[in-house]
């Protein structure tokens, strides 16, 4: 990870890479805005009362109920139906790991957008159908977003440079950013203009058109395809031609699994995913109950911190990549810089939220933070396995990210549960608890995160030319 860039350089903005890095970016958007899609409706789909049963319904309400059909759910199960779609990327996480390391990255990450979109396609009908018919097609959508989330990060073992490796990650991903902020400033207009099924019917065509989109411009390896000029791919590949590969090498599971290191990761996984479900399911609720604003207004307020966070991520990943070009920090230094600054800061704006927040204005600010500045994190623990073993990456980072995972699937759940319970003090134990389990784990990462290639990462190795 310390090597230094060859003499000579592939143009960047223009480059082949940067393309494929904007596209893959595109693909989280619509990806996100199908997962963020039912935080914001399920305000329009939930009924607090019964009053539109009354035969003195009015005319314009019964036309309402048809375009925003609207359903008696608990809190409890809201909480589910927002946390199922982890149910299923949990299951993915590990054998999405191990294959993409073997199969073809363009088809899984085609496949899996398709898929996720005819989920999100038929959601409507779920909802008709009742509760479980809804969480099923929510399981579904995040066996499909499980295996692009995972499958997505052995892109750039071959088509990143090393010290590329932060910005382009961080562009990239920072599309999971991006998509609440589109989903949020749209959904709002389309449920109040169109009803909330039309959401679900827009993002999920984009998505099947997308994954068309990606088969045809993607290639595996950059030797492969056809529009990379000279110049870039023999770039890409003098920078990678010591790269060691683990084909047909057996996985160090044992040594993984007693890996310090690797828990340390794991552990700023859990806190980064814990964080991010809690603010990212949950703002448009808390906005509601706490502000009493209608529809739109929700949207477009839930919508701005994440706009804040995709600037702030991109802007972590060129801040990662211009300490370690001029050497101004040392790579270890840099993980644990940024994972501190994406698990205390929000921990810090999510308390002060709280007890800090007493006007419109204040309440705002304070949740743009919150949410912003969790996108530290991306150049952070959520990269670090690509640092550690990079011949295993594609397996460690599904490892990494099913721990990490549970941390969305409890924090979203026990939300659910506590608000369930609890409404009057609700939101300051969701986001205490949330500032506590971000302290004690980043007190594990800074104790024990490295950032060398580990020795059983170094065993048997092959060099690949």
């Amino acid at each position: 990870m310390d090597e230094q860039l060859p003499s000579r350089k592939a143009p960047g903005l223009c480059s082949l890479r940067c393309g494929l890095c904007l596209l893959l970016l595109v693909c989280n958007v619509v990806m996100m805005s199908q997962r963020m899609c039912l935080s914001l409706t399920m305000v329009a789909m939930l009924n607090s009362t019964d009053a539109h049963h009354s035969p003195n319904t009015s005319t314009k309400d019964l036309l309402d109920n048809v375009k925003n059909p609207r359903y008696n759910w608990s809190p409890q199960i809201q909480g589910v139906m927002l946390s199922s779609i982890s149910y299923g990327m949990l299951i993915v996480n590990i054998p999405v790991g191990y294959l993409s390391g073997i199969y073809s990255i363009r088809k899984m990450v085609s496949c899996a957008l398709i898929f996720s979109s005819l989920s999100s396609l038929l959601i409507p009908l779920a909802a008709d159908a009742g509760e479980m018919p809804l969480i099923a097609c929510r399981v579904a959508q995040g066996l499909s977003q499980g295996t692009v989330s995972i499958a997505q990060h052995m892109i750039w073992v071959k088509w990143a440079p090393a010290l590329e490796r932060g910005r382009l990650t961080s562009l990239s991903t920072s599309g999971i950013m991006l998509g609440p902020f589109v989903a949020l400033i749209t959904t709002g207009f389309i449920c109040q203009t169109l009803g909330w099924p039309i959401a679900f019917y827009i993002f999920g065509a984009c998505g099947c058109a997308l994954g068309l989109f990606w088969f045809v411009l993607f290639y595996d390896d950059p030797k492969d395809h056809p529009c990379i000029s000279i110049d870039e791919k023999e770039f890409i590949t003098s920078s990678l031609t010591e790269q060691v590969s683990s084909s047909g090498q057996p996985l160090p599971i044992k040594a993984m699994f007693k890996s310090l290191p690797v828990w340390a990761i794991s552990l700023g996984c859990f806190a980064f995913s814990w964080t991010n479900h809690v603010l990212f399911l949950y703002s448009p609720m808390f906005i509601s109950s706490k502000l009493h604003v209608n529809m739109t207004e929700n949207g477009l307020l839930s919508a701005l911190p994440y706009l804040f966070s995709w600037l702030l991520g991109i802007l972590a990943g060129q801040m990662a990549d211009l300490f370690l070009s001029r050497n101004v920090l040392r790579v270890l230094t840099v993980r644990k810089l940024f994972t501190a600054l994406g698990l205390l800061l929000p921990a810090l704006f999510g308390t002060c939220l709280c007890f800090l927040s007493s006007g419109f204005y204040s309440t705002i600010v304070f949740l743009i933070l919150a949410n912003a500045t969790v996108a530290f994190c991306i150049v952070g623990a959520f990269i670090n396995p690509l640092d550690i073993a990079p011949r295993y990456y594609g397996f460690l980072k599904g490892v990494t990210v099913l721990i990490g995972m549970t941390g969305g699937l409890t924090s979203s759940t026990l939300a659910g549960l506590i608000l369930n319970r609890d409404p009057e003090s609700s939101w300051s134990k969701i986001f205490s608890l949330m500032a506590a389990i971000n302290v004690i784990s980043l007190t594990f990462y800074l104790i024990f995160a490295k950032a060398e290639i580990q020795d059983w990462a170094k065993e048997s190795q092959h060099t690949r030319l």
